[in-house]
């Protein structure tokens, strides 16, 4: 327990007169020093935790966060009247894919079609967006392609392009490639271009009449309420259907968001150093401090003071440092985080650069969330680090011999 006499002494240590204005010179820096270590680690947290969340809400608003594979039966839709499956989704589209060639006006391009039901199709996220152009139902012998792809191959809605499959039919001539011609019915736009570029959807029976596939070979794919924490949610599908492969977002991604993963504690790992280089500051502004106030010490001590007080008077000292510097970066790294949009257009006009290019990124702006969870522990990592440099110039205090400090002052 601090007393109301440690604490004053403190304060008045922490504010000390001109005569030591060294000190305080120390303790600006020290102040100065994990603020800006607490700012910049919260806004860049901030600003990975934004990037990761917009991805993720980019790859799931095009592909399902789980599908669900039969290896030999169809799958039996009536599971799906599950209450732990109503639970977590109602939505289910049977779905089937290929890969091919597409060839319009001489250019050519390799792509991953993907078959929908008509009234499947229009349900889709990547169909109900702003940037959508054409018709919404998926007819037979129609097709929708991506916008990058409209480019690459100069074609537009209402455009004849034809589809090469690497399976062969026999023919007077011999083997041939399997070819069918299609009409461009509409043009999507996914916001990530190897999306836009790489995938086209075809009615699904025109897809498994021009591949050769079964019915029963057809895969399920479910859209759920809520992404997240989708092991879980994996797992309750596997529990229901137990014969059958389930693979998530997270599955099909894992590479993408495991280096994202390492790359955010990397971050963290190394500005955090900024921190704890800015604390040992701390050590010398206490250590000098102690050495100034020699004959204060003594002079406490002389009274009646105890060793115990002396101690938490000049660990309270750096305790104040830290938890005030770790408070004003808390505060200073949330506004840059709301407004990091804002700064970084301000930024990009005053030195005419391109800030967070839209073309490398995926992304039309900086993104930025707030993660409560990181800054309790980014606020702890830093008050814990004060505390810890702070214990040895206030140990060192309470052991000065108080004979000797008078004699010598």
């Amino acid at each position: 327990m601090i007393t109301l006499l440690e604490r004053k002494i403190a304060f008045r240590y922490l504010f000390s007169k001109k005569k030591d204005g060294f000190i305080n010179i120390i303790s600006t820096f020290s102040f100065l020093g994990i603020t800006l270590g607490v700012a910049v680690l919260i806004v860049v947290m901030s600003v990975m935790n934004g990037f990761r969340s917009e991805l993720i809400n980019k790859i799931n608003g095009f592909n399902p966060h789980l599908k669900v594979f039969s290896y030999e039966n169809s799958i039996d839709l009536n599971k799906l009247k599950n209450k732990n499956i109503k639970a977590l989704s109602d939505n289910f589209f049977l779905s089937n894919s290929g890969e091919a060639v597409i060839v319009h006006n001489s250019y050519t391009k390799g792509i991953i079609l993907r078959g929908y039901l008509r009234d499947d199709f229009k349900k889709l996220k990547v169909i109900n967006n702003e940037y959508f152009n054409g018709n919404k139902s998926i007819l037979y012998n129609h097709i929708s392609i991506g916008k990058e792809l409209s480019f690459i191959l100069d074609a537009d809605i209402g455009d004849k392009i034809t589809i090469i499959s690497p399976n062969s039919i026999m023919s007077l001539a011999g083997s041939l490639p399997k070819q069918k011609s299609f009409i461009v019915d509409s043009i999507f736009e996914s916001e990530i271009n190897e999306f836009n570029q790489n995938i086209a959807f075809l009615n699904l029976n025109d897809l498994e009449d021009f591949f050769g596939l079964e019915k029963q070979n057809r895969y399920l794919e479910v859209f759920l309420k809520d992404p997240r924490e989708i092991e879980k949610k994996k797992d309750v599908f596997q529990n229901i259907y137990k014969y059958h492969l389930i693979s998530s977002w997270a599955d099909l991604n894992k590479s993408l968001f495991s280096a994202l993963k390492v790359e955010r504690n990397v971050m963290f790992i190394i500005l955090s150093l900024i921190i704890l280089i800015a604390a040992f500051n701390i050590i010398s502004g206490l250590t000098i401090l102690v050495k100034n106030k020699t004959r204060d010490i003594a002079i406490l001590k002389s009274i009646g003071v105890q060793n115990n007080s002396i101690t938490k008077i000049f660990f309270l000292v750096g305790f104040l440092i830290g938890t005030f510097s770790t408070i004003s970066g808390i505060i200073i790294g949330i506004i840059f985080s709301l407004n990091i949009e804002s700064i970084r257009i301000l930024v990009s006009n005053m030195f005419n650069i391109s800030l967070f290019p839209e073309e490398i990124y995926f992304l039309s702006k900086m993104p930025s969330e707030i993660d409560p969870a990181s800054i309790l522990i980014i606020s702890i990592f830093s008050i814990i680090i004060t505390c810890i440099v702070s214990i040895y110039p206030a140990i060192k205090a309470s052991k000065l011999d108080t004979i000797k400090s008078l004699k010598y002052e």
